[in-house]
């Protein structure tokens, strides 16, 4: 009976070794085929992830073109044609332009409140022809008086 037991052992031992070297390759060829998948599946983000970056630079191409064309929409509805105009007083024989009235202010307010003309906010000019006369207030604060 001991010879039994003897190959029994003998025959679980080289059981036991098949089954470690069927192991063995049965993880090898798992680790094969990973490797396979691993590489087809890198591929295919890799082509995804440039489609992406292709369709983002579109997307970012006509968003930008639309803008420019909104921008170019708006500046047409706010641009305002600027008329130009000239304006002159004519009364008892003399004639004063515009330009030269408001010349005359500047340099009055100037030499008065010792500013400078980057100072001027705001200028409303009142014109009196009778008195040969421009009376201005300047940044809605300052007053007086220029003969022409």
């Amino acid at each position: 009976m001991a010879t039994k037991k003897t190959v029994n052992k003998t025959e679980n031992k080289v059981d036991v070794t098949k089954a470690k070297k069927s192991v063995k390759k049965a993880v090898e060829d798992v680790k094969e085929v990973a490797e396979v998948i691993a590489d087809k599946v890198a591929e295919e983000v890799k082509d995804a992830v440039e489609d992406v970056k292709e369709t983002a630079g579109v997307v970012a191409d006509k968003v930008a073109e639309e803008t420019k064309e909104v921008v170019k929409k708006a500046k047409k509805a706010t641009a305002k044609k600027e008329i130009k105009t000239s304006l002159f007083v004519q009364c008892f024989g003399k004639e004063v332009e515009e330009k030269d009235m408001i010349s005359s202010v500047k340099k009055a307010w100037t030499k008065e409140n010792g500013k400078k003309v980057g100072d001027i906010k705001t200028i409303t000019l009142y014109v009196k022809p009778e008195e040969a006369a421009v009376y201005y207030v300047i940044n809605g604060t300052d007053t007086g008086k220029v003969e022409f």
